[in-house]
């Protein structure tokens, strides 16, 4: 093998973050483990990507919306490590590949062996802080993000901790859907917030993580789903997934306020009351009001939508005075969401692992993107049309 590999990259050598946008092809060191070198890398492993999805975080790198602090500090940091320049980010986290190589060490513990096929947890946790000590490794304090604060999945080869990586079985997942298992987690952990069982749903915002949590919140046994969502490709992938009614919000008098007619609107389809839980799936400080003001008295309001800055709540009073409950939700519970994941892809009743494949992959038709073939046009054409976007590697 040379020493060299194909890289997706944003380079703030030559694309400065308020200018540029998109991401360039590249030839980069290609990685190895090397255990005499750096002994980390016995607790590693090489990984050959099959299929990596394009995701959210992504498009923020992609459009500058996001994420700039934390690449830019992470390359200073890996510069200073290392003693030298380092200007290049590997991007992309949502990875489903084939085990190439080994360290001794992930061998050992983790029983890893050349040709397993897997997928990884985005957040590589340190195992030592607060929050990693007491269960919470997901909000570790001292992580790593793949693709932003560590060099990603958008490559020839990846190396990673043993630590983060999920065994796959083929013969029960398509490797396409395989490769949006983690962000189809962050839906998991959203609705698993709180016991849907029974109850009237609402998702705010039907964008891939939000059409993800219509299935899931069916399949947990949410007994009346409503969507929220003004774009029409989106409302009617909504409804396939198994929304009972998919109304579109309309513009608010400022860029925060809450749309009235659509709170009456989910109140009227709720016999007056409200919905029980309203997942805001899109960061958007209007639909943060939406969601509050959709919600009925007492019920739960899961806050999984992003957007920096400041954001004004509306009525903040009512949060209080109706008593209710707030939550966020960052990442995927470690391991728990995982399984649960599995349970959900895997199994077949109900179908969701083919409501992905058909809904959200459109079955390979036009989100399926050869990696090799990728240009800046043609693949932000693509990101724009389709909610998920993946690569496909030469296998």
């Amino acid at each position: 093998m040379g020493e060299t590999m194909k890289a997706l990259v944003y380079d703030r050598s030559l694309d400065p973050w308020e200018s540029t946008k998109g991401l360039r092809m590249a030839d980069v060191n290609r990685v190895t483990l090397d255990e005499r070198a750096d002994y980390h890398d016995r607790t590693r492993v090489l990984i050959r990507p099959r299929y990596v999805g394009f995701c959210g975080s992504d498009r923020g790198i992609w459009f500058r919306r996001a994420f700039k602090d934390m690449i830019y500090g992470s390359l200073d940091a890996e510069a200073k490590q290392s003693r030298s320049a380092r200007d290049v980010r590997i991007i992309g986290h949502e990875l489903f590949g084939e085990v190439v190589d080994v360290g001794s060490d992930a061998r050992r513990t983790f029983g890893l062996e050349v040709g397993d096929l897997v997928s990884a947890e985005s957040h590589i946790y340190c195992g030592a802080c607060h929050q990693c000590r007491v269960g919470d490794a997901y909000v570790c304090a001292d992580d790593l993000i793949i693709g932003i604060s560590y060099d990603g999945a958008f490559a020839e080869y990846v190396k990673l901790p043993a630590k983060v990586l999920w065994r796959t079985n083929t013969d029960n997942i398509r490797p396409e859907v395989a490769a949006v298992q983690e962000p189809f987690g962050n839906a998991v952990h959203a609705c698993t917030k709180v016991n849907l069982r029974g109850k009237r749903v609402a998702i705010v915002g039907c964008g891939t993580i939000g059409l993800f949590a219509v299935a899931i919140s069916k399949a947990l046994g949410a007994s009346f789903v409503i969507g929220i969502e003004p774009v029409k490709r989106h409302a009617e992938m909504a409804q396939r997934l198994g929304a009972d009614v998919v109304l579109s919000p309309r513009p608010g008098a400022t860029d925060y306020a809450h749309d009235p007619e659509l709170a009456a609107e989910v109140r009227r389809a709720t016999d007056g009351v409200g919905v029980d839980v309203v997942l805001e799936m899109s960061g958007v400080n209007a639909s943060v009001n939406n969601a509050i003001h959709c919600v009925r008295r007492g019920g739960d309001v899961i806050l999984f939508g992003l957007k920096s800055g400041d954001a004004i709540i509306e009525s903040f009073d009512r949060v209080i005075v109706d008593g209710i409950n707030m939550h966020s939700v960052i990442g995927r519970r470690i391991w728990e969401t995982w399984h649960i994941t599995r349970h959900l892809l895997e199994g077949r009743d109900p179908n969701i692992h083919d409501l992905v494949w058909e809904v959200i992959l459109n079955g390979g038709d036009g989100p399926i993107i050869d990696f090799d073939s990728f240009t800046p046009e043609s693949f932000e054409k693509a990101i724009m049309e389709f909610p998920k976007v993946v690569f496909r590697f030469d296998q």
